[in-house]
């Protein structure tokens, strides 16, 4: 057994599959020695507003109402946080296509609270067998325009959330599988009103309305979007549910539905795909090494590569805990140490990042607490560094990378706490938003994951590590989080959409809830900051905007821009949860 503090910055790189880590009950903050331990955490003191909720025993937090009170549902009949959680995806496939789906991926984390054990599932789409690493480089020789690759059948990844519910369920689920599906099946057949939020995004794409299927869905017979309120139906994708319901995974990754996917990506009119069954047949769901870290008080706890998130986050942690954060108020000193932090961990991930089974990631070296005391060195309290450069890490393997970003969008993110305070942190994604805009027979929008590769395979005669290759999963930047207290104690659960601004959003709702200690509602509704080792970028049509001026006398370049999170925070107290749902979106915190 391992402690999440004591052992994780002695581990080697995560590139093996790993059996479950688990919080030590032996350790001397176990929740064992219950006569040592100092009360839980006081409630954040910050005023709760807008979606928030608060709870006694369980608690769901997603995106929209619907979902969360599916969610609920599922708790309330006797039903895990692994349930909740899989009613939930399947209730946003229907009310927040845009973002995620069955046709997509995702990565989960899951507290067992009885066994102390933290395990992460990535449940992350992978490049077909055909795909090649110029795979978006034109006649020209130049990458294509980032539109032009998302568009269309070469975009499309093989799908893992469907796998990865399954398997999270075969571990942690209570209920029966098939009885997971039937609030979505009820949506499904008597329909619900389009959001606000939903009906605006269909407005504002340019490509949606040009696949057939789509068009039907989200279009009048008049070809002009259809307003919020509509009643949206999908007798189509009620039938493809209860075939899942019935057969498990494996009747979505043969049979009828995958010979609808392979079908929908090769028959695209001008950019067909080229996955297989034999690809989906294929598809695995894999365990990944939990990414946990000390700050102050605190383990943080994430998901490992190919994800960026956890380490970027640790990283940036790193950095400003040598700085007294707590003594701040949100304003332009904290958004500079935040944003210093922010550029030296978006210059690693750059490099360093990729698909553990493809790549050499030094997790151990990015991770190092002398290294990142050299890092943290490099922040000068009165004026910016401007655009950092990758470090040099110990325990690198012998094969360089050459450092590359990527595009990425779309997204949400599922949080919840159980009665028996198990507890499942998920970020779920089809990319962009609407994916491909490529909708199968069977109701559902397929990703457009594979543009999260890196475009251009090699830099300077080097490989770069977020490169496509056949079977390689992109790399990602979402950031489920489990924040325990000084005792282990679950504390925080919490995660957000964004595509890269994922990594601060999440940031910044830490600094929130563990710094400034305001209630989470308040801590995901703080104006969106940071930087990914370019501008420093606020949040317009916030009070950050009054913020701008005293960056630029510290050198920064500030980038005022829309920065729409969409972050779900469950904070365990003394007295129960508080749940805080981003008030940017229509999500909502809800339990009992």
């Amino acid at each position: 057994m391992l402690h999440p503090t004591s052992a994780w910055r002695t581990l080697l790189a995560g590139t093996a599959l790993i059996a479950l880590v688990s919080l030590a009950p032996q350790s001397a903050h176990s929740q064992s020695a219950t006569a040592d331990l100092a009360p839980a955490p006081e409630a954040p003191t910050g005023r709760s507003q807008g979606t928030g909720g608060r709870a006694t025993e369980q608690m769901v937090a997603a995106a929209n109402p619907l979902a969360a009170q599916a969610g609920l549902e599922i708790l309330r009949a006797g039903g895990s946080a692994v349930d909740a959680a899989i009613a939930v995806q399947l209730v946003l496939n229907l009310v927040e296509p845009q973002s995620s789906g069955i046709g997509g991926g995702a990565f989960l984390l899951h507290w067992d609270a009885d066994r102390r054990d933290l395990a992460s599932l990535d449940g992350r789409e992978t490049a077909p067998a055909a795909a090649t690493p110029d795979r978006f480089i034109g006649p020209d020789g130049e990458p294509v325009e980032f539109m032009e690759a998302v568009v269309g059948g070469r975009s499309v990844g093989v799908p893992g959330t469907v796998r990865l519910m399954e398997e999270a369920h075969r571990r942690w689920g209570r209920l029966r599988w098939a009885q997971l599906f039937e609030p979505a099946i009820r949506l499904s057949e008597n329909g619900f009103a389009m959001s606000p939020r939903l009906a605006g995004l269909v407005a504002q794409d340019e490509f949606l309305a040009e696949d057939p299927r789509s068009r039907a869905r989200f279009y009048e017979a008049d070809g002009t979007p259809k307003a919020a309120g509509t009643l949206l139906k999908s007798p189509e994708f009620a039938e493809t549910l209860r075939v899942i319901a019935a057969g498990g995974a494996d009747a979505f990754y043969s049979g009828e539905i995958a010979r609808d996917i392979v079908g929908t990506v090769a028959g695209h009119p001008t950019k067909p795909g080229d996955i297989t069954l034999e690809d989906l047949a294929g598809y695995r769901v894999l365990e990944r090494e939990p990414i946990c870290g000390e700050y102050r008080a605190y383990s943080v706890c994430g998901m490992g590569p190919p994800s960026s998130g956890a380490i970027a986050i640790q990283q940036i942690l790193d950095v400003i805990e040598t700085t007294d954060m707590a003594a701040m108020e949100p304003g332009p000193e904290a958004v500079h140490w935040f944003s210093e932090a922010g550029r030296l961990a978006f210059a690693d991930r750059a490099r360093y990042l990729g698909d553990p089974d493809f790549v050499s990631v030094p997790v151990r070296g990015l991770l190092d607490e002398g290294y990142m005391e050299g890092r943290a060195a490099l922040v000068d309290s009165a004026r910016t560094m401007g655009e950092a450069e990758a470090g040099d890490p110990p325990f690198q393997m012998p094969l360089p990378t050459a450092s590359s970003d990527g595009i990425e969008d779309g997204t949400s993110h599922i949080s919840v706490v159980d009665a028996d305070g198990n507890a499942v942190s998920m970020t779920t994604t089809i990319e962009s938003g609407f994916g491909s805009r490529l909708m199968t027979e069977g109701g559902f929008l397929l990703n457009n994951e594979l543009t999260d590769f890196a475009f251009v395979p090699e830099e300077d005669g080097r490989a770069v590590a977020n490169r496509i290759e056949p079977g390689k999963r992109p790399r990602s930047s979402m950031a489920p989080t489990i924040v325990f207290d000084a005792h282990d104690r679950l504390y925080v659960v919490t995660g957000s959409p964004g595509g890269s601004q994922i990594i601060n959003f999440v940031g910044k709702t830490l600094v929130g809830i563990l710094d400034w200690g305001l209630d989470p509602q308040a801590a995901v509704d703080l104006p969106n900051f940071g930087s990914r080792n370019g501008p420093t970028e606020l949040e317009a049509g916030t009070e950050a905007e009054g913020w701008a001026a005293a960056l630029e006398a510290m050198g920064h370049e500030v980038s005022l821009m829309e920065m729409t999170s969409g972050i779900q925070a469950i904070v365990v107290t003394p007295d129960g949860l508080v749940g805080g749902a981003d008030s940017r979106r229509e999500g909502v915190a809800v339990g009992d």
